[in-house]
């Protein structure tokens, strides 16, 4: 007869939109329900954050395989400490606590690709003796808060082309289009202008595509993957007239977000518009379009203040006991399929301002730094962090009244080692006086014009320095 009716784990929402960020604190419990009294050798909960990318390519009768790995962090909480091999639960549900806290720092938004992903998981682990262990897991929809700078990337964008046609069409066209920003989130309508001056002897049909391109890296080779995701295609323009279009593209909900921020996995969008003219190159415009969570942009737009950032940048909220981190801004490298262009980078660490009495102290280390690691988490783990006081009161609320609460286990209290014997100070010591000497006579003050219109002539060097000794002259 088995002993585990049922072993799951579940996490507290922090926000309407169910998502994590940098800095955020994860809580929320495991559950465990025994059919009968059961020995437990250790139960932990652990978080963790990995991208991961593979692909093979298939050369002659070789196939060469590309893969590669980023860790960003990983935390882990014993809820039953390791080789705690007389701990026996009675009957019954075992509700147990945790609270782990994410690292500060800049990390890739959730992402899920045909030769790649970027997957935060919480799992939980049951050890038994002779039994194999029982898991449970649940996946955290992590959105990063390092953003571009949204002051820039709300700002009108402007682009111009003009081509002469082939050789099957005489003349030349003209186009300048408008978008009305870079950034927008799930739910936003995207802008587009375009004016076209068509002088030459053939018809074309203005056309607006919205592309999403993904590069994967791994090994110093790259995979490239590019997608058109929205096109809208207008009227046609005919020869020698002139037309101005207007559209709208609203962004969907299922949109992946755009990533700069991590090594091995690239996420970016750029808007084409562009003239589709028959036995000819097609004028195009580019525009770098930048996807991003609604709950950023939304509080942008209200003006709520998201961190003290320097540089206009913000990040989404976050219910962290961790400060938001300092950023500073750089370009992005640019895309591969996008012509070239860039925009603002992600946040990094930089310098903090100074303390004003209106701008409060911030988070001043630099990444990846953490205190020492607690004595109940597991060693040999990257990105350790301090297991915060219990938040949670008592008695726990439960559905079940049989349900046994164990609250987050306590933070280890460190004793701080005996103070050194204070240190008399010796008493000072008597110098003696430095000894005095006689200073060189000055020049006496002479009360003579020089300067003044005089037949007299200069004073006597001896007049102005006497020799402080008798010289004596030996006749010759």
């Amino acid at each position: 007869m088995p002993s585990i009716r049922a072993f799951t784990i579940t996490y507290d929402a922090l926000n309407e939109y169910g998502t994590f960020s940098e800095g955020d604190t994860i809580t929320g419990s495991v559950t465990l329900a025994l059919l009968k009294e059961t020995k437990v050798e250790s139960l932990f909960v652990k978080a963790k954050g990995d991208a991961d990318v593979r692909w093979t390519h298939k050369s002659g009768d070789r196939t060469h395989t590309y893969s590669a790995h980023r860790r960003y962090f990983k935390l882990k909480q014993f809820l039953i400490p390791e080789g705690s091999k007389d701990t026996v639960l009675p009957q019954g549900n075992h509700v147990y606590r945790f609270s782990l806290n994410i690292p500060p720092g800049s990390m890739p938004s959730s992402f899920k690709g045909h030769h790649g992903k970027i997957v935060y998981m919480l799992v939980a682990k049951l050890s038994r003796s002779w039994k194999i262990d029982s898991v449970a897991e649940k996946e955290l929809n992590f959105v990063s808060k390092c953003v571009p700078n949204l002051h820039a990337l709300r700002m009108q964008q402007v682009g111009s082309t003009k081509k002469e046609t082939g050789i099957f069409s005489r003349g030349q066209v003209h186009m300048d289009a408008t978008v009305d920003k870079t950034a927008y989130a799930a739910g936003e309508t995207m802008v587009i202008t375009a004016k076209i001056n068509n002088s030459t002897s053939s018809d074309m049909i203005p056309k607006i595509s919205l592309v999403r391109d993904v590069v994967y890296r791994a090994s110093s080779s790259n995979k490239f993957e590019s997608q058109t995701v929205h096109k809208v295609v207008e009227n046609c323009v005919k020869s020698q007239t002139q037309r101005e279009i207007r559209c709208g593209i609203k962004i969907p909900c299922d949109y992946l977000l755009t990533i700069q921020n991590c090594e091995i996995i690239t996420v970016d969008y750029h808007l084409k518009v562009y003239l589709d003219i028959s036995f000819a190159f097609d004028p195009k415009i580019k525009f770098p379009v930048v996807i991003l969570p609604p709950d950023i942009v939304s509080g942008f737009q209200s003006g709520v203040a998201m961190g003290p950032s320097p540089g206009g940048a913000v990040g989404g909220p976050s219910h962290s006991d961790f400060p938001p981190p300092q950023v500073s801004m750089g370009p992005y490298p640019a895309s591969p399929h996008s012509g070239g262009y860039r925009y603002p980078a992600v946040q990094s660490y930089s310098a903090p301002p100074p303390a004003y009495p209106a701008n409060p102290p911030m988070y001043t280390g630099p990444p990846c730094v953490y205190p020492s690691q607690p004595t109940h988490m597991s060693e040999g783990y990257n990105n350790p962090v301090p297991q915060q006081p219990s938040p949670y009161g008592s008695p726990f609320s439960s559905s079940s009244s049989s349900s046994v609460l164990h609250p987050p286990p306590a933070v280890p209290r460190f004793h701080s080692p005996p103070s050194a014997p204070e240190i008399q100070p010796f008493p000072p010591a008597i110098s003696p006086s430095a000894p005095t000497y006689n200073l060189l006579p000055s020049a006496p003050m002479m009360h003579t014009d020089f300067l003044s219109q005089s037949d007299e002539g200069p004073p006597a060097y001896a007049l102005l320095f006497p020799s402080s000794t008798t010289e004596t002259s030996d006749g010759k």
